[in-house]
């Protein structure tokens, strides 16, 4: 009895032996050292050349033009994608697709040279890192624009011929023409200038509505930016006189201000950006339009992203029933993108008098 008890646990130990041989567990040192191996992947990823491959080899999707992105959503967290005609690759983040620069040398080596963007984004409009919008903002979503002369996201409306109207600011003189808005529901007064044919806001709509925030919830960032409104809110919040732009108003004043290629920079405020790649982010804000990287807020948990990096303003226009067209603005580059993005998106609003 004793001795097949013994010969039992004999064969168990020989069993377990040979058990051990073939386990699944990881030795602490070669978990070390795979991770060190992972590290190094990673680190050599964006300096591999890609010179005999093709961008879809390096990237999630390839799309012709960034309208043809899908949306930058929660589930596509991390995607990436690589854009034909701006050749640049770009990373979902946080609600908007953004400019990654180390991808888009990794697929593209001789566009290391080249202008890339930003919100974001958007457009959700979480942007942050990298660049514009977008996330196109958006972000999401997310973010436009096509080639030289860039096909206009907007709907099939006709973009009125526009001429375009010599820069009035300059670092030691302004010229611009100028007026005020006063809202009477709430007693603001908003400053007001005249770009080419158009009279603009100058600055963020701030009228308290249903369906609009403060950026993280702050009166501060209200007072700073304005507020922040879903699509909903926003065809409804300009004072009486005043409208929400369309896509060909936006287009408008890209033209007005030498066209989509610079109006960023030329709509841009000359503070308050941050800096891109050691470059300031700042614009010329040679028609004082004054643009603020105030941000917006997602629609899946209200987070709010991209202040200081991006600002996104709604157009009227609608893209899909759950999308509509903005105006995108971004840290780290000079154009000025119509894309379009979800509707439940917190975005900043500029009016423009009837």
């Amino acid at each position: 009895s004793r001795f097949c008890i013994g010969l039992a646990l004999w064969a168990l130990l020989l069993a377990l032996a040979a058990c051990g041989g073939d386990s699944k567990g990881t030795d602490p040192k070669d978990a070390e050292l795979a991770d060190d191996s992972l590290t190094e992947s990673i680190q050599n990823k964006d300096s591999d050349s890609a010179e005999g491959t093709e961008p879809g080899e390096k990237v999630d999707t390839v799309v012709s033009v960034f309208d043809d992105l899908l949306a930058c959503t929660r589930d596509h967290e991390g995607a990436t994608a690589y854009v034909e005609d701006e050749d640049s690759a770009y990373v979902c983040k946080k609600g908007l697709w953004v400019v990654d620069d180390s991808l888009t040398r990794a697929v593209r080596p001789d566009s290391e040279n080249k202008s890339s963007s930003s919100a974001k984004a958007k457009s959700s409009s979480n942007v942050t890192s990298e660049s514009s919008s977008s996330a196109k903002s958006s972000s999401s979503k997310d973010s436009k624009s096509s080639s030289s002369d860039e096909k206009s996201s907007s709907s099939s409306s006709v973009v009125p011929t526009v001429s375009v109207a010599s820069p009035c600011k300059t670092a030691t003189e302004d010229n611009c023409e100028y007026g005020t808005l006063t809202d009477d529901r709430d007693g603001q007064t908003y400053k007001t200038v005249k770009i080419g044919e158009q009279w603009w806001m100058a600055e963020n709509l701030n009228y308290l509505a249903a369906g609009s925030y403060c950026y993280n919830d702050s009166a501060e960032y209200c007072e700073k930016y304005g507020r922040l409104y879903i699509h909903s809110a926003a065809k409804i919040a300009c004072p009486k006189g005043w409208h929400l732009p369309d896509t060909t108003e936006w287009d408008a004043l890209r033209t007005a201000v030498g066209g989509w290629a610079t109006a960023g920079k030329m709509l841009k405020s000359t503070e308050g950006w941050n800096d891109y790649d050691g470059t300031s982010g700042n614009g010329s804000d040679a028609y004082s339009f004054s643009a603020l990287p105030a941000g917006g807020r997602n629609d899946y948990d209200g987070g709010c992203g991209g202040e200081g990096f991006s600002v996104d303003f709604w157009s009227s226009t609608e893209a899909y029933s759950s999308s509509a067209y903005h105006m995108e603005l971004g840290y780290g580059d000079d154009r000025a993108r119509l894309s379009y993005y979800y509707k439940g998106y917190g975005f900043s609003v500029r009016c423009l008098k009837d």
